[in-house]
């Protein structure tokens, strides 16, 4: 045994699915979850139906969080319904509790409306698709504001390539005030990985073996900051499908922790879900948790928290376990 005590950990990059599709993921399910692998806080992404792009459903999300151990913070949509190009009221959004903007789901691909959406100088979490041309450009709009004299704050979700990382990096090296995540599969896996059915079906796809080590690489050094799931539960009977039927998701909450730790070692693995995603949340971590690190667990998707059962990690046999009190 070797028992510890943790801050609770951040995640800066979840889909609840509440409203809209609840029999894939409730607000209550996923946040037991959460609470299940140690967080004390994420952030939940827009993507539900209606998308949260008004005060409306952002109260109803609040709501169905509020008093529950694990806190949600709610990410607002950017541009209205996430496929328009008008932008949201920043300002009467984040008075109401919104903790930063994304357009999840759909990358923004108008310069324009990224550029004024970063003028806003709220936190945007930016979704790429065509991960490295779409950082490239969106880096350069950043640079450009920084030299007009306004403060962007931009954050790159889901970091997954090699040649991604090296725009981040250079961009860093110039003294860009950016920020970035990677989630565990981009460090466990790769495409060799990928069979017939969708269970290891995601958005970015898995990568190359050298996109990997990069991941890994870009952990080390600091030029990823932060380590979120990308939670992104779909029915079961939906991630067994075909490949090219299933949707992209994967669940990750519940074995975040235990992956990171295994690739990482403890401190570092408490910057990048603790200490580092606080720090760009602007969240005090008050809660902590006490673990097992010596104690291992096979995954069963079956005892997951998450409506979710179906994981790539399945069978797996991970340590560090938290222990309830």
């Amino acid at each position: 045994m070797n028992i510890v005590e943790l801050p609770a950990f951040i995640d800066m990059h979840v889909h609840f699915r509440e409203p809209g599709y609840e029999y894939k993921e409730t607000i209550e399910t996923g946040l037991n979850a959460a609470l299940k692998g140690g967080f004390c806080a994420v952030c939940a992404m827009p993507n539900t139906n209606p998308v949260c792009d008004n005060i409306e459903t952002l109260n109803y999300i609040l709501e169905k969080s509020k008093g529950h151990k694990c806190k949600l913070y709610p990410v607002c949509a950017v541009t209205k319904n996430l496929n328009t190009n008008e932008l949201v009221d920043f300002a009467a959004l984040e008075k109401a509790g919104a903790v930063a903007f994304s357009n999840d789901g759909l990358p923004i691909l108008n310069h324009s409306v990224f550029y004024n959406a970063l003028k806003n100088e709220k936190l945007i979490l930016s979704h790429l698709e065509d991960e490295t041309r779409e950082a490239i450009w969106q880096i350069q709009i950043f640079e450009e504001l920084v030299r007009e004299g306004f403060s962007p704050r931009l954050h790159f979700c889901h970091i997954s390539k090699k040649s991604t990382l090296e725009a981040i990096k250079a961009a860093k090296a110039r003294g860009l005030k950016i920020t970035c995540e990677s989630a565990p599969h981009y460090f466990t896996f790769t495409r060799q990985n990928v069979t017939d059915t969708g269970v290891f079906k995601m958005n970015p796809p898995l990568g190359e073996e050298y996109d990997r080590l990069a991941v890994i690489e870009a952990l080390n050094d600091g030029t990823i900051d932060v380590i979120s799931t990308d939670h992104a539960p779909h029915g079961n009977d939906e991630k067994t499908l075909p490949y090219d039927k299933s949707p992209n998701g994967i669940t990750g909450l519940e074995t975040s922790f235990s992956l990171t730790y295994a690739q990482f070692g403890l401190q570092k693995t408490l910057d990048l879900m603790s200490n580092n995603p606080a720090k760009i949340l602007g969240i005090e971590i008050k809660q902590k948790n006490k673990f097992d690190l010596d104690k291992t667990y096979t995954v069963h998707g079956a005892e997951f928290a998450s409506k979710c059962k179906v994981t790539p990690y399945e069978n797996m046999t991970l340590k560090g376990v938290k222990i309830d009190d």
